[in-house]
This record gives structure tokens, C-alpha cells and sequence, in this order.
């Protein structure tokens, strides 16, 4: 009885504040998104065994957010679940703690109307240009964020934005110094005997000590390490259809020392200490042009460079460049792209310098195949990746549509095959495979979307190398499908 008084309490002060609302001279948009996602993943992100078994699940997001602005100050928040089906008891125990997370918080001010200067401070998504190098990874149930403060310029089609975070563990009394240990750290982890054994404060584990950091597949938003802090600017200019944009973005990481823990079983656990003072600084910059020209030819070209020091304090010198043209008539388009992104040569690496680009915090889905074999969880390429592609898509109605993603993935550079040749004289060929992508969006109404996907990575034993360092070991064929029901409704729309 008494949790039901605290619910009608709960339900009278949100209709109290939704009339006030209603009736004052402010903005409130109050919008849901129930997204649920079917899988059937035969080789999904990584080749599988042979004679391995499918998987399959279904994900869902479950987000309220809502934007409320009333003269020159607007304040945005959305709060999300995120959950595999059944991965909870059908009742929840009480020892399983809280399961919402807030995705977004955050508050923005009006400094200058007549500069068009704000500032925007909290937690939000960094989304820019087509996000390669910075997007808020909507494919991902979870999204993704950054605690921020950015400082916005918007006026006569110039847009700047100059943004800072820094991130700690804890307030606690009792913290020394601002050491900063980074990621999702496990609470605990097998060690060297097979025992399950606990991860002290400031510990992360990793696969073998002196593992050679140049070897390491790189993978986007802190898949090997958080940042510490980021300080960037972007630039942008629009003039009739086209747009010019830069960014100069520098990320900041702790530093480590190598670490081995003996357990009382005598059982080793080998990983990294974050109890070392300064910071490894890498440093992102380029420019991006897009836009539209004879109505029917869309386009994009572009390239960023990355310099001073990679997570590990190695030396970094790395690019990534891209290239699209597409063509629209009637209810097609038809599109050529090229996309490369820098690796090192595996032959003759040291550990004196990395040339491995990383793609930053973007949303790589987007642009390397549908099932994320590149630059995601599993990691990218340490030799780099070369893709061209083609895009074809049909419009059947302004419904429904159908299209095509085809890429031919290879390597950017040299990898020898030490399974073959234990001197590394042996290299593997530079291709990796063929994927085809092939999606269908229908809107069924105005505030529900289903998207289908049918998806097939015909790979090689480079590939095969690549994520699992063997040959002939594999399914070279991979599928991978999906139906997405997508609701989003605006529940409380207004505006004044």
C-alpha cells in the first residue's frame, strides 16, 4: 500500500509540472524510443569455428529523454535501460541494485544573442559532421557520451564549438593526486590457474605482460583505455550546398606501469598499474568538405592525421583519408567511396613508433561494414585497412526503401603469416574479404520504423588471421541478420 501511494504521488507531481508547462511561456518536448532488435549472428564481428554453433538474442533500449528551454537557458536529460531478453529474472531481486543510467544531462546557456555565443556543460553526446571521428554511435543500444563542457559559436553559417572534459574516478576524502584508471574494469578475472580471483583498485587486467602494444587492434571510443581528458575545437562553414569543417582534437591518457599480482593460490594475473604521474597525449586534426552540386551528384573528401604519443607513450604518426561521390535520379542512388586508414607494416615493427590510426569516438558501423569486423569490440587492423566500396539504394515510396553496401577490405600494409613461417618471412595476403549489406527500412507509421538486415562477410585467411591469429581454422562464409522494430513517439510535444 505504501509503494502504491508513493507511485500516485510520483504520477500527480509529473502532471503538475507537464499543465504548468503546457501553460507557461516555456518549450517542453517529451519524446520515448522502445527499440527492439532481433540477431542471428553466424560470424558477426569474427570469423567463428568450424562446426561452432549461431547465436541469437534480442536487445533492447527502452529511452524517456525530454528538452525544456525557457529563455535563454535550455535543459535537455534522457534516461535509458538497456538490456538483452532474459538476461533479468522475471522478478527483480533486490540485491540486483539500480538498472537505469542516465545517458544524457545536461544544460545549456544563452551568453550572447548577438554574438550567438552559449555554452553547453554536462553530459552529452558529441556528434559532428557525418561522424567518422565523433558521434553519438546510435546502432549501439547503449549510444554513447562524454561528461563536457563546450563553448558554442553559431552565426552568418559559421559554427565553432571548443569543448574540454576531464575525468576522475572518485571525489572521496582521502584521494591523493588525480590518478585516473581507465575502462570498465572487471571486478574479477580468471588468473594463470583458472581460479576466479578478485581486481584490486587501480588494476586493469590484460592479456600478457610486455605484450607488444604496436600489435594490438585498435577499436574506437576507449576499447584499450578511456581518456583521461580531451580538449578540441571544430570549425565549420556552410555556404549554399556545401560545408567546410575542421577539427583539432587532443585526447589525453594516464600513464602505467606494467604489473604482475601473485595470488595466494600461487595463480598469476598480469595487467597494468594506473598509479604512474602524467599523461600520454595524442593529438587528432584534418579537415572534412562535403555537399551537393548539379542537384543530382552528392559528394564528401576528406583526411585527419594523428600525432604525439598513442595510449601506450609511443611514438604516433598515422592518417586516415576518404572519398564519395554519389548520384541521385528519380528513386535511386548510386554511389563510389574509398576509404583508408592508416596501419603499421608488420614486417619490420619496433617499438619506437605507431602508425596505426585510431578512428576516435565515431561510429564506425557506419562506414565499415554492417557486421563491424573493423574498429569495433573485436578491434580493427594493426596493419590498417584499404575499402572501397559501392552504395546502391532504391526508394519504393517515401516508406519504403532497400539498399546495398559492397566493400572489398584488404590491408593497408605487410603482415606476415607465422603460423606458416615461424621467421615471418611468409606474408599473407593483403585481402581480407567482400561484404555485402543489403537493409530494408519500412515506416509503418509516424512514430515506429521496422529495419531488416541481411549481411555476408566472405572472408580469407587473412581475415581469419587477423582476429584470431590462425588459418584453415574458420567459416570463411559469415551471415549475420536483423529485424528492428524502432518506436519513438513525442508524448508531450509543444511549441511556443
Amino acid at each position: 500500500m505504501k509503494k502504491r501511494n508513493i507511485n500516485k504521488r510520483l504520477l500527480g507531481v509529473g502532471l503538475f509540472f507537464c499543465l504548468f508547462f503546457k501553460n507557461s511561456s516555456a518549450q517542453l518536448v517529451i519524446s520515448a524510443q522502445i527499440r527492439t532488435r532481433g540477431e542471428f549472428r553466424n560470424g558477426s564481428s569474427t570469423l567463428k569455428l568450424l562446426d561452432a554453433a549461431p547465436a541469437g538474442f534480442i536487445s533492447q533500449r527502452s529511452r524517456l529523454s525530454f528538452n525544456y528551454k525557457l529563455e535563454k537557458v535550455t535543459f535537455g536529460m534522457s534516461v535509458q535501460d538497456v538490456h538483452v531478453w532474459g538476461q533479468d529474472a522475471s522478478t527483480i531481486n533486490y540485491s540486483d541494485g539500480a538498472k537505469l543510467g542516465v545517458h544524457e544531462a545536461w544544460a545549456e546557456t544563452m551568453l550572447s544573442d548577438s554574438l550567438g555565443l552559449s555554452l553547453k556543460v554536462g553530459r552529452q553526446e558529441l556528434s559532428y559532421d557525418d561522424t567518422r571521428l565523433l558521434g553519438s554511435l546510435d546502432w549501439l543500444q547503449q549510444g554513447r557520451r562524454h561528461d563536457v563542457a563546450v563553448l558554442k559559436f553559431n552565426k552568418n553559417g559559421w559554427q565553432a564549438d571548443l569543448g574540454a572534459a576531464f575525468n576522475q574516478n572518485s571525489d572521496a576524502f582521502g584521494t591523493a593526486g588525480t590518478f585516473y584508471t581507465a575502462g570498465n574494469t572487471p571486478q574479477y578475472i580468471s588468473n594463470s590457474k583458472g581460479y576466479l580471483v578478485s581486481v584490486p583498485t587501480g588494476f586493469v587486467p590484460t592479456n600478457a605482460a610486455g605484450a607488444p602494444v604496436l600489435t594490438i587492434n585498435p577499436s574506437t571510443n576507449g576499447g584499450q583505455q578511456m581518456y583521461k581528458a580531451i580538449q578540441y575545437l571544430y570549425v565549420a562553414k556552410k555556404w549554399q550546398t556545401h560545408k567546410a569543417s575542421a577539427l583539432i582534437f587532443k585526447d589525453d591518457f594516464a600513464k602505467y606501469r606494467l604489473d604482475t599480482l601473485k595470488n595466494a593460490d600461487g595463480g598469476i594475473v598480469a595487467g597494468r598499474k594506473y598509479d604512474v604521474t602524467g599523461i600520454n597525449s595524442r593529438l587528432t586534426a584534418g579537415l572534412l568538405v562535403s555537399g551537393t552540386f548539379r542537384k543530382n551528384f552528392n559528394y564528401w573528401i576528406g583526411g585527419y592525421f594523428q600525432t604525439g604519443k598513442n595510449r601506450d607513450g609511443i611514438d604516433l604518426s598515422a592518417y586516415t583519408t576518404t572519398a564519395f561521390l554519389g548520384y541521385t535520379q528519380d528513386k535511386w542512388l548510386i554511389g563510389l567511396g574509398y576509404d583508408l586508414v592508416s596501419g603499421n607494416d608488420m614486417t619490420t615493427l619496433t617499438n619506437t613508433k605507431d602508425n596505426k590510426f585510431d578512428p576516435l569516438y565515431g561510429t564506425p558501423h557506419k562506414f565499415w561494414g554492417a557486421m563491424d569486423y573493423f574498429y569495433v569490440g573485436t578491434g580493427g587492423s594493426a596493419a590498417g585497412l584499404s575499402d572501397p566500396y559501392l552504395r546502391l539504394k532504391y526508394a519504393f515510396s517515401p516508406k519504403l526503401a532497400l539498399g546495398l553496401d559492397v566493400h572489398h577490405f584488404s590491408l593497408a600494409n605487410n603482415m606476415p603469416n607465422k603460423v606458416a613461417d615461424a621467421t615471418g618471412n611468409t606474408l599473407l595476403s593483403k585481402s581480407l574479404g567482400n561484404e555485402f549489406d543489403l537493409i530494408g527500412t519500412f515506416a509503418l507509421n509516424k512514430a515506429t520504423v521496422l529495419e531488416m538486415g541481411y549481411c555476408v562477410m566472405a572472408g580469407t585467411n587473412t581475415l581469419e588471421y587477423l582476429k584470431r591469429t590462425t588459418t584453415d581454422k574458420t567459416e570463411h562464409i559469415a551471415t549475420w541478420a536483423y529485424i528492428s522494430l524502432n518506436f519513438k513517439p513525442e508524448i508531450f510535444p509543444t511549441a511556443r
